[in-house]
C-alpha cells in the first residue's frame, strides 16, 4: 500500500474495553501501513479520522452523526481528508452511515477491523465510498499489530463474542456467540509482552469467565489464571468482567491462590431484584449473587469488589429498587457504575410496556449514588494506615503535576495519590507506602515514600520514551507499547459489562 509518510490519523474511540483494545490494533495496522499518529488535540486535523463507535451508549447515534456534521466543513476544505466509521453502530447501521453521511470514506464492522487500511485505499482510488460489514469473525484480532499508549500494563483478549440474551444488551448481535482462543496462544502473548517488559495484564472477554465453553472445558478460566501465575516476571493479573452465572468455586480458588491474580473482582449486578433479574434475563438470583460475594471474601479478605448498576428498567417497582439499595448495603461495593436505564433500539427491553418515568428513574438513581458514595468512603477509610504496594501509572491523576504528586494502582486497584520522591520513580516501578486519606474515589499517601523497586517494566516504559521520541516519521515500532488498562468498564448497560 502506497501511503505517503507525511500521512496522519487520529482514532476517537467509545464504549467499553473491548473497543478501547480494538482501537489499539486500529492504530497498529495504520501505523504499520505507513500513517502516522497526529498531535494529541489535533481535533480532526488528521488526514484520516477513525470513529470506533458505540451501540450501548445513550444517544449513540446522535453523537455520532454530530462528530461527523462538524467534521464535514473540514473534509470540504480538504479533499484529501479521509473519515472511517467501525465498531459497534457500524455493525447495526451499516449502509445508514454513508446515507445520512455521504462524505464518509469507510465502514467496517466489529468481524473485520483488520481490513481498515485496504478500504480507505480502495475509497482514495475509486473515490467512492466502502462500506464493508463481515457477518462473522474473519480471524482473531489478537493477530493483528498492536500500537498502545504505554509499556507496563496490557490487555489480553481470550474471547470474543457472548452467548448471553439480556433484554437490554445489543452487544451479542453485533459481536456475535463467543469465540474462544486457545490457551497456548494467549500463554504466549502473555510471554512475550513480559519478556520485553509489561508486568500487568488484564485478561479480557465480553464474558470472561465462560472462558473454555467454546473449546469444551468448564474449568478452562481457573486453568487460565493460575497458568498466568506460573509466568516469571508477570506481577498482576486482572481480568474483566465475568458474569455471575459462571462465577464458579475453582475460580475463586485460583483468584487465591495464584499470588499473582490481584485482590480485585468487578462483577456486573446491574439489579438487587429477582423480578428485574427475570425480566433482564440475568441467569442469576440475588442470593446466588451475594453467596459469590460472600466466598470470595472468606478466600481473599482484602478484596475489593465493584459491580455495574442499571436504574429504572422496565417494570421496575419501588420494592424492586429497594432490593436493590439492599444488595447494596450488604455487598459494600469498593465502587459501583450506576446507570440511569434507556432504551437501546433493537434489544426486547425497548418494546416492555412499563417504561419507568424519567423523573422517578432520576430519582432512584441520586438515591443509590448517595448510598454508594457513603459506602465508597467508609471502605476507603479502612485504608488509613494500611502500608500498599503501588505500581506507578502514567496520567492517572489530573492535579499531580500541581500538587506534586504522583499516584498508583494498589494490588485491589485503588487509585492512590503519592507524594513524589527525591528519586526518579517511572511508570511501571513499584512504591511502598503508608495512606493517610481516603476519599470516596481515591486514597492519599502524603508521607515519603517508605521503599522503591526498579522493575523491567519502568526500563520498557524508558525504552519506549527514548525510541519515540527517535522514531522517524512513518515508521511503527517493535515495542510493546500497551494501552494501560481502565480500571472498570466504561461503557453502562450492556451484557457483559
Amino acid at each position: 500500500m502506497d501511503v505517503p509518510s507525511t500521512m496522519t490519523y487520529e482514532i476517537r474511540t467509545y464504549g467499553c474495553q473491548m473497543n478501547v483494545h480494538d482501537s489499539e490494533r486500529l492504530s497498529g495496522l495504520l501505523e504499520e501501513a505507513g500513517y502516522v499518529r497526529a498531535p494529541e488535540g489535533s481535533d480532526g486535523d488528521a488526514d484520516v479520522v477513525v470513529f470506533n463507535t458505540c451501540a450501548v451508549r445513550e444517544n449513540a447515534d446522535n453523537r455520532l452523526y454530530g462528530n461527523l456534521g462538524r467534521l464535514a466543513p473540514k473534509k470540504a476544505q480538504r479533499p484529501g481528508m479521509q473519515i472511517a466509521v467501525g465498531g459497534c453502530l457500524a455493525q447495526k447501521d451499516r449502509d445508514t452511515i454513508v446515507k445520512k453521511a455521504p462524505w464518509v470514506d469507510v465502514v467496517f464492522g466489529t468481524h473485520n477491523i483488520g481490513k481498515l487500511p485496504v478500504l480507505l485505499e480502495r475509497a482514495r482510488v475509486q473515490e467512492e465510498a466502502q462500506v464493508e460489514i463481515a457477518e462473522s469473525l474473519e480471524a482473531f484480532p489478537s493477530t493483528l499489530p498492536t500500537r498502545r499508549e504505554s509499556a507496563y500494563a496490557a490487555w489480553v483478549s481470550i474471547s470474543v463474542g457472548c452467548n448471553n440474551t439480556c433484554t437490554f444488551c445489543i452487544v451479542p448481535a453485533l459481536r456475535g456467540k463467543e469465540k474462544d482462543r486457545r490457551p497456548g496462544d494467549i500463554l504466549a502473548e502473555v510471554e512475550a509482552l513480559v519478556a520485553e517488559g509489561v508486568s500487568e495484564i488484564t485478561l479480557l472477554g465480553q464474558n470472561v469467565n465462560a472462558y473454555g465453553s467454546d473449546i469444551g472445558d468448564r474449568e478452562a478460566f481457573s486453568k487460565l489464571l493460575r497458568a498466568c501465575g506460573r509466568i516469571e516476571g508477570l506481577e498482576r493479573v486482572r481480568f474483566t468482567s465475568p458474569h455471575p452465572r459462571d462465577f464458579t468455586d475453582d475460580v475463586i480458588a485460583a483468584m487465591a491462590e495464584t499470588p499473582n491474580v490481584m485482590p480485585q473482582l468487578h462483577m456486573p449486578l446491574q439489579s438487587g431484584s429477582d423480578t428485574v433479574l427475570k425480566a433482564m434475563r440475568r441467569s442469576y438470583r440475588q442470593e446466588r449473587y451475594l453467596g459469590i460475594i460472600e466466598k470470595v471474601r472468606d478466600a481473599i479478605p482484602h478484596a475489593a469488589i465493584t459491580t455495574d448498576i442499571i436504574v429504572g428498567f422496565p417494570g421496575e417497582t419501588e420494592e424492586d429498587f429497594e432490593q436493590t439499595l439492599h444488595v447494596v448495603r450488604e455487598a459494600r461495593f469498593a465502587q459501583a457504575f450506576t446507570f440511569q436505564y434507556s432504551k437501546r433500539p433493537g434489544t426486547p427491553a425497548a418494546t416492555m410496556d412499563d417504561q419507568i418515568p424519567k423523573e422517578v428513574v432520576q430519582a432512584r438513581y441520586e438515591r443509590l449514588v448517595a448510598l454508594q458514595e457513603e459506602i465508597s468512603w467508609d471502605e476507603n477509610k479502612k485504608q488509613v494506615g494500611r502500608t500498599l504496594e503501588l505500581m506507578v501509572a502514567e496520567g492517572e491523576g489530573r492535579k499531580d503535576g500541581a500538587t506534586h504528586r504522583l499516584s498508583g494502582r494498589a494490588a485491589d486497584n485503588r487509585l492512590v495519590h503519592f507524594t513524589k520522591p527525591d528519586e526518579e520513580v517511572r511508570p511501571g516501578d513499584v512504591v511502598t507506602v503508608e495512606i493517610t486519606y481516603a476519599a470516596p474515589h481515591h486514597l492519599l499517601a502524603e508521607g515519603s515514600v517508605l521503599g522503591v523497586r526498579r522493575t523491567p517494566a519502568g526500563d520498557a516504559w524508558a525504552r519506549r520514551n527514548a525510541a519515540e521520541a527517535a522514531k522517524p516519521a512513518g515508521v511503527m515500532l517493535g515495542l510493546p507499547q500497551i494501552g494501560v488498562p481502565e480500571p472498570l468498564p466504561v461503557a453502562a448497560g450492556c451484557g457483559c459489562d
